[in-house]
């Protein structure tokens, strides 16, 4: 489990997931889980900010999506708070501005209700405020 948690950041809900797929008892979980929180291997705070930092980095995700995958990992808010300070508000919207024109580029679609739904979706989808996309909708398609 040592291994597991230092190949890539792990919360406890995963951690507790792979001991029932690996069949452990209750009593067997608990003390490998309070092992592992000792020690440091499975720190939730790390766990998040890292988590944050890679899904806005790599898979281009908005704070929606983000904020919803961490709170399904049973996260507390306070701590998905401090998790979403690791982005930047200005590389966030920067990103954003980026993304919406080349999805806008990509929509074969005439401009219209199809092209803008499509629009629309695939942003909300990834977790960006709808602010934000209606905004950039009425900027693009004038």
């Amino acid at each position: 489990m040592e291994y597991y948690c230092t190949y890539q950041e792990r919360c406890y809900k995963e951690v507790e997931e792979k001991l029932f797929l690996l069949k452990a008892s209750n009593l067997e979980k608990e003390k490998v889980l309070m092992y592992l929180i000792e020690n440091n291997f499975i720190n939730e705070e790390r766990f998040a900010k890292s988590y944050v930092r890679g899904k806005f980095n790599y898979k281009n995700w908005g704070k929606i999506r983000i904020k919803n995958e961490l709170k399904f990992r049973n996260l507390s808010n306070k701590l998905i708070e401090i998790a979403l300070k690791e982005i930047d508000e200005n590389n966030y919207v920067e990103k954003f501005h980026l993304l919406a024109e080349k999805n806008w580029q990509t929509i074969k679609e005439r401009k219209g209700p199809k092209k803008n739904k499509k629009f629309v979706d695939f942003l909300s989808r990834k977790g960006y405020e709808s602010h934000l996309i209606y905004e950039k909708l009425r900027e693009l398609d004038n």
